[in-house]
C-alpha cells in the first residue's frame, strides 16, 4: 500500500486504497479497522486470524470469520483453553475454516496462555494497550508492516509461550484493533478512528 492513497468509495467518500481488493472491505475498513477494542474476547479472536492469515489473504480469512466464530466457539478463550483430542479433530474436518494442523494447534495453545494473561494483567485489553504506537511515533500509515510495538509485542508473547505472531501478524492485528491509527490521510475514517482513539479508556475494572 503507498502512503497517503486514496480511492473513492461507494458513496464517492475517499477511503484507503485497499478498500477497492474486494467489495466487502469498505465495510470492514469503515466499521472495525482501526478502531480501538478492548474487549478481550475480539481481541483475541483477531490474534488467531491473524494466524490463521498468516500466508493467505484477508478476503479468505473475512469470508470465513463467521465459521471460525462458530467452530472455535465465539473464541471463547476459557473454553478454548479446555479443548481436547475430539475437538481438534473436529477442527481438522470442518471445511467451514482453515484446516492446518498447526494453525489450528497454535491457537488452542495461545488459548491457554490467554487464559493466564489475562489473570495476571486483570484483561488482555490491559496488557495489548501497553503496547499502542503513539500518533507522534508512527510510521507514515501503510508505510510499514512492523513498528518498534509490534516487535516488542511479538518478543514479549513468545517469552510467555504464545505461538504463530510474529511482528508483522502482531502489527497487522494493531493496525485492525485500533492500537495504531495507520488509515491514509483523507480517509474519511481517519478522522474517526483519531477521535475514537482519543476518547478511548481501559476500565481498571476490566
Amino acid at each position: 500500500m503507498s502512503a497517503g492513497a486514496t480511492i473513492p468509495g461507494s458513496d464517492g467518500k475517499p477511503r484507503c486504497r485497499w478498500c477497492a481488493a474486494a467489495p466487502e472491505f469498505e465495510a470492514y475498513h469503515d466499521s472495525e479497522w482501526g478502531f480501538p477494542v478492548k474487549d478481550d474476547t475480539r481481541l483475541f479472536e483477531k490474534l488467531c486470524l491473524e494466524s490463521f492469515q498468516s500466508g493467505l489473504s484477508w478476503r479468505t480469512i473475512l469470508a470465513k470469520r463467521e465459521n471460525f466464530r462458530r467452530a472455535f466457539h465465539g473464541f471463547d478463550f476459557h473454553r478454548m483453553a479446555r479443548y481436547g483430542d475430539k475437538d481438534l479433530a473436529r477442527l481438522l474436518q470442518d471445511e467451514g475454516i482453515v484446516r492446518h494442523r498447526g494453525k489450528i494447534e497454535a491457537v488452542i495453545h495461545n488459548a491457554a496462555c490467554a487464559v493466564r494473561l489475562q489473570e495476571e494483567h486483570g484483561s488482555l485489553a490491559a496488557y495489548f494497550w501497553q503496547f499502542e504506537v503513539a500518533p507522534a511515533s508512527a510510521a507514515e500509515p501503510q508505510t510499514a508492516s512492523v513498528s518498534p510495538e509490534s516487535v516488542a509485542l511479538s518478543k514479549d508473547l513468545k517469552k510467555r509461550g504464545w505461538k504463530f505472531l510474529g511482528p508483522t501478524t502482531v502489527y497487522a492485528f494493531m493496525q485492525a484493533m485500533g492500537l495504531v491509527n495507520d488509515h491514509a490521510p483523507g480517509c474519511v475514517t481517519a478522522s474517526k478512528v483519531s477521535q475514537a482513539r482519543k476518547a478511548f479508556r481501559i476500565s481498571p475494572s476490566l
